[in-house]
């Protein structure tokens, strides 16, 4: 079997329509990840010891179970438990699991960010009678989330790239699309390698991206720690 173009550009529509889908459920599963990333964390700074082991052992599982078997488990299984179970859409049942999934990585990145405050601002935020939500929001996370930011970068592509995943759940973005027109033609080369240019097309340059906000922060970072030794 040989590549067709005129089959090619024939699909192309249908698989650059479902693109959307993909990117929609990226952006939503960030999102996600990002809010509920940063709430684990604050949570793991709980000094309510039983709250705090109880979200290093979430953290833990959800680290050390595939993504896909927690995409299953949420599509298919969780409406099926008493009481508490209830059915979302194929969508946003995928991006709530990709989330949740990449939260707990994201949690780590807050984590490393928070930790490099140095201890002096919290001193001087209680000295000054801050309360703690004025410190948190004025003081520490404006310092703290700047310096990771390409690494936060970093998570959403990887998370982009792991949304073929929700194909097994029913969710139509490209690589079901392409799936479909393979079964419909039982031609896949060209549905499939499309599928593969377009992620490329988007995480490469987004990859780029990533790169120079990382250099941008870096010399940022450079120059601040100069400016500081100079005037000690």
């Amino acid at each position: 079997m040989t590549w067709d173009w005129n089959f090619a550009m024939e699909i192309f529509p249908r698989i650059f329509k479902a693109m959307w889908i993909t990117l929609g459920a990226t952006v939503a599963a960030y999102l996600i990840a990002l809010t509920l990333g940063l709430v684990l964390t604050l949570i793991r700074r709980t000094s309510f010891k039983p709250l705090k082991w109880l979200m290093v052992g979430f953290i833990e599982f959800v680290r050390s179970t595939p993504p896909l078997v927690q995409l299953f488990f949420l599509f298919y299984a969780f409406p099926q438990i008493p009481y508490i179970g209830f059915t979302l859409s194929p969508f946003m049942t995928g991006a709530l699991g990709l989330g949740i999934h990449y939260s707990t990585y994201v949690s780590e990145i807050y984590r490393s960010g928070i930790d490099s405050i140095p201890k002096s601002q919290w001193e001087a935020s209680t000295a000054l009678n801050f309360s703690k939500s004025h410190t948190w929001m004025k003081v520490i996370l404006p310092q703290a989330i700047p310096p990771v930011i390409p690494m936060l970068g970093n998570y959403l592509i990887v998370l982009f790239k792991e949304t073929p995943l929700l194909s097994a759940i029913l969710v139509v973005e490209m690589l079901q699309t392409a799936k479909i027109i393979g079964s419909e033609t039982w031609r896949y080369l060209e549905p499939i390698t499309i599928v593969g240019l377009l992620f490329l097309l988007l995480s490469y340059p987004a990859s780029l991206l990533v790169q120079h906000v990382e250099k941008k922060v870096n010399r940022s970072r450079g120059r601040q720690q100069t400016n500081k030794g100079v005037s000690a």
